[in-house]
């Protein structure tokens, strides 16, 4: 084995070991929602254990990747847009469960997606998840297709559900594809 590559090796495995203990340790603040020396000692431990465990597993998103102002921007663009959709699809509901005289017209779609690689589905997923009106259910992604429950359906155009369900959300997930 060439000495040069088992250096290459090494230096990955420590970037994956760096991004994994930040992501880790953020993630234990965010959940203790204290800072104590106690808490910030026991957090840098579970996270440095999460960090040498996983690893060896392959690359990490790189968190000071958000460093990087167009990745912030596209980053804060993905969050308002959630944000909206999950607040106004709050409030349709609110109305429709408050008036129950409207017709409910729930049902199953399916959707075809852009999403391809296993990042943005799962982006994809959680965060049209995350908006009431549809709610993952299933996915195949071989077909590069989405199952989802919706509180009302207007049309079973999947094309047309696409640009209302998970298009917004997706083409902003994969905007640096197109």
């Amino acid at each position: 084995m060439i000495k040069g590559s088992a250096g290459a090796r090494r230096r990955r495995l420590i970037t994956h070991a760096l991004a994994l203990w930040v992501w880790a340790f953020a993630v234990w603040l965010l959940l203790t929602w204290t800072l104590t020396t106690e808490q910030l000692l026991v957090g840098a431990v579970i996270a440095t254990a999460v960090a040498m465990v996983f690893a060896p597993l392959g690359p990490v998103a790189r968190p000071w990747r958000l460093l990087d102002p167009e990745v912030l921007w596209r980053l804060a663009v993905l969050a308002a847009t959630a944000l909206a959709r999950s607040i106004v699809s709050n409030v349709r509901l609110a109305v429709r469960v408050w008036s129950p005289r409207r017709p409910v017209r729930s049902g199953m779609l399916v959707v075809p997606t852009k999403a391809r690689e296993p990042g943005e589905v799962t982006a994809v997923g959680v965060l049209t998840s995350l908006i009431v009106d549809n709610q993952l259910v299933d996915l195949d992604r071989h077909a590069h297709r989405l199952q989802y429950h919706a509180v009302w359906i207007t049309t079973e155009d999947p094309e047309g559900n696409r640009r209302h369900i998970n298009g917004p959300i997706e083409d902003r997930v994969r905007s640096r594809h197109d």
